[in-house]
């Protein structure tokens, strides 16, 4: 065990017989099951709302998640003499969901169903809104064409900014798509009523998340620290992308997902509108040209190229997805 890590444990009630590294965090086996260390990554303002969410989760009974745990001075937050801040966690024993068993994939999306018809609560804490979709969509398109403008002014041109002029046109099609159907859809409805309702979402809904658990191979869902007050289906547009994503757009998983989850709370005419436009936006895309605009551009990674050819290939792809699941054809229009 870490000298530092020691320091921060020692300021628990706990007896701890080992310490293992994980993804950005410390696994440790205590008298009290398995526990979870990790550096804060949120805003500490942020903490006591988090608390609260895990504390009414756990009222309700459910059960399958993590849990900040108190350290001896009844704060969620330890710190050490370096400034180093730190959460202990309750955490459930199992593996990661597998994106490639359909079984659990499906089972995870009716999971979600069931997660979003108690994460309808008011909260004492303040809890961050998301961003308004229009407001989102309008940065992100100003956005590409800056940096469009950019990649055009580069002399000598490398091989993304090549890739990246040549299929920009046909892109921001998509993208300008999305805008229009969200200015012509009920979004500001579903999310004045997501508002008014306290609906939350995880805010990070993925397979990295999702545990199996090893006892009963339920599901445990991990991590809320990016919850806050939107529209909930966010969370399945969120982990239906990055499994269709890894899964080739496959229409008849994808479809299957949706019918797990709307089986258990049924989709709302605004929300499937809201799926399909959220699904409409290259958003893949236009994450990794927001990466490349703001790194280190004198030398960029084969790796950031592959990234902007997979997004290209996978938007072909997700054209058949939309046509199929959603009747969407994208209309020809001059940028």
């Amino acid at each position: 065990m870490q000298e530092y890590e020691q320091n921060i444990l020692e300021q628990y009630d706990i007896e701890v017989a080992g310490t293992r590294k994980t993804r950005g965090a410390v696994l440790c086996d205590t008298e009290r099951g398995l526990l979870l260390l990790k550096e804060v990554e949120l805003s500490e303002k942020r903490i006591p709302a988090l608390y609260e969410l895990y504390e009414y989760l756990h009222s309700q009974g459910y059960s399958q998640t993590d849990r900040i745990i108190l350290n001896r001075e009844g704060n969620c937050v330890t710190e050490t003499e370096d400034g180093g801040k730190y959460i202990l966690k309750e955490w459930p024993v199992g593996r990661e969901c597998d994106v490639r068993k359909t079984g659990e994939l499906l089972a995870a999306s009716g999971h979600l169903a069931k997660l979003h018809l108690m994460l309808k609560h008011q909260m004492e804490h303040p809890v961050t809104a998301g961003m308004h979709l229009k407001e989102e969509y309008f940065r992100h398109n100003r956005e590409m064409k800056k940096i469009r403008k950019f990649a055009r002014g580069i002399v000598p041109k490398g091989e993304f900014e090549f890739a990246f002029l040549r299929c920009f046109d046909q892109m921001y099609q998509w993208a300008d798509a999305a805008v229009q159907e969200l200015e012509e859809s009920g979004y500001d409805t579903l999310y004045q009523r997501s508002m008014e309702e306290c609906c939350m979402t995880h805010g990070e809904y993925n397979y990295h998340n999702i545990l199996i658990l090893r006892k009963d191979a339920h599901i445990a869902v991990t991590n809320f620290e990016k919850f806050k007050r939107d529209i909930q289906v966010e969370d399945l547009y969120y982990f239906l992308r990055k499994v269709m994503e890894k899964n080739g757009w496959k229409v008849r998983l994808g479809d299957n997902m949706l019918n797990s989850y709307s089986a258990i709370r049924p989709l709302s005419k605004e929300e499937v509108e809201y799926l399909k436009i959220r699904l409409i936006y290259p958003e893949k895309f236009w994450k990794v040209a927001s990466t490349y605009y703001h790194s280190n551009k004198a030398w960029i990674s084969v790796k950031s190229i592959e990234k902007l050819n997979t997004s290209i290939r996978q938007n072909e792809e997700k054209k058949r997805f939309l046509e199929d699941i959603f009747s969407f054809h994208l209309q020809s229009s001059v940028v």
